[in-house]
């Protein structure tokens, strides 16, 4: 008698059902939530990474969904403001200081709105850059400071700082930056200064030589906030571009504007001089954007919109 097949049926397996649904939800609860979630924040973040060396300015968009948001970023310590670009898209210039650690660095970033709150992570790669050393021969009384000069020269200090203070959430700027003089550089960015035989701190900024009384133009729109005399950097003028970018221009030997104001792009703030202390004349040109010392040809190699 042959025997009939045992049919095959489904219902055999229905015990199994239960146990693997229980079986999951244990390794699904075994694993946080935020991993979950951070693997795809993680994996939307993937393309926004940027590099750049020490000195350098880095053009940073943030896409956003609703064009009232307001978006701010935090890198090593340092505000920096982000201004819409268009109705789904923030940016901001983000520099790179003179002396920021090398390697990689992250950029936190916060977009707000009415109802929400939402946090990126962008990774900026810094790249060492190798600075020059300088040895420069100035009057001793220049360089050792008695107690009288040495008083001076905090005060200012103070006052130099303060004129920093002010971030406006705009820029003020339109597109392209100049450069302020034309002549020979002869005291480059970032560059190790080693005067009278003693270790200074690095060049900030960029020492173009010209011959004295070569107007010296603004590098772009922006509202004087000091008209200065200081020991050091002599003659000088501030300017402030919006967004906590600024542009300085020192060793004047004359100032042609005031405080409180407003430039256009090429116009003149002054000549170039020999004031302060400096070994002939020359314009030092320089740059903060939100703290960080940066390079100004970096900042006039940038494509920038307005």
């Amino acid at each position: 008698m042959s025997k009939k097949p045992i049919p095959f049926s489904t219902a055999a397996l229905t015990p199994l059902g239960p146990l693997l649904a229980i079986l999951c939800f244990f390794i699904v609860s075994s694993v946080p939530l935020q991993l979950v979630l951070g693997a795809e924040r993680a994996a939307s973040n993937t393309e926004k990474q940027y590099n750049g060396k020490q000195g350098e300015v880095l053009w940073v968009v943030v896409p956003v969904h609703d064009p009232k948001s307001t978006v701010s970023g935090i890198l090593l310590k340092r505000k920096i403001p982000f201004f819409p670009l268009t109705d789904s898209m923030f940016t901001a210039i983000v520099g790179i200081d003179m002396q920021d650690p090398p390697g990689k660095q992250k950029l936190h970033i916060t977009i707000q709105t009415d109802n929400e709150t939402d946090h990126l992570s962008y990774s900026i790669e810094i790249i060492k850059e190798d600075y020059a050393v300088q040895h420069l021969k100035l009057p001793k009384n220049k360089v050792d400071l008695d107690s009288k000069t040495l008083k001076r020269v905090r005060l200012e200090q103070k006052e130099m700082s303060a004129a920093f203070h002010h971030i406006g959430t705009r820029p003020s700027w339109d597109s392209a930056f100049l450069e302020p003089v034309k002549g020979t550089v002869t005291g480059r960015f970032g560059s190790r200064r080693v005067i009278n035989g003693q270790h200074k701190r690095p060049h900030s900024g960029e020492d173009i030589a010209a011959p004295k009384g070569t107007p010296v133009l603004a590098i772009n729109n922006g509202t004087v906030v000091a008209a200065v005399n200081h020991f050091f950097s002599g003659k000088g003028v501030i300017i402030d571009h919006g967004v906590g970018l600024f542009s300085m221009y020192f060793h004047l030997s004359e100032i042609d504007v005031q405080t409180g104001q407003a430039l256009n792009k090429g116009d003149t703030l002054g000549k170039v001089g020999a004031t302060g202390r400096a070994t002939g004349p020359h314009l030092h040109w320089g740059i903060r954007l939100n703290g960080a010392r940066v390079n100004p040809y970096a900042l006039t190699a940038l494509s920038l919109r307005n």
